[in-house]
């Protein structure tokens, strides 16, 4: 089931987020979240942006959010998005149903385009994106440092 995400949703969200930070380069953050941090980030983005969880029975197994992309009021009609998974959660289609429904809630919100951007490698992440209409527009080559090593980011973009 797909929802809105509240507050009480944190300690999940910030569960399937800090594997990430610890795990991977998919996020360029270095430090685990606390849930109370996670929180106060989610309050930050509810006022304005949706943001949706996945739920399997009672447990939240993904989120995606739409956030800011800049703070000129030009870009008031662009957002950011992004989509986490727990990793037993990837590879069945949850991904493609709650990002589908973050995209309803921005076509009905009137943002007009949508901007996400990929650490490389990401084979999954790029297979969704493609699948769901994105068009890669640029590599950021060697962006950030995470784990001792350079990593380049594509940024891809979706008219809505």
């Amino acid at each position: 089931m797909i929802r809105v995400a509240s507050i009480e949703d944190a300690p999940a969200i910030a569960a399937i987020y800090n594997h990430y930070i610890e795990k991977t380069c998919i996020t360029f953050e270095m430090t685990p979240l606390s849930p109370g941090e996670m929180a106060t980030r989610m309050e930050g983005v509810l006022e304005e942006y949706p943001w949706l969880v996945c739920e399997q029975g009672d447990e939240v197994v993904g989120f995606a959010y739409a956030s800011q992309w800049k703070a000129r009021a030009a870009f008031r009609y662009t957002a950011e998005a992004s989509i986490y998974l727990q990793q037993q959660a990837a590879g069945n289609g949850l991904g493609r149903c709650l990002y589908d429904s973050l995209l309803s809630e921005l076509r009905e919100r009137q943002f007009h385009l949508v901007v996400a951007a990929i650490t490389l490698p990401n084979v999954p992440s790029i297979v969704l994106h493609e699948k769901l209409g994105f068009e890669e527009i640029g590599c950021l080559k060697e962006a950030g440092r995470k784990f001792g090593r350079w990593v380049d980011v594509s940024y891809w973009q979706l008219k809505l």
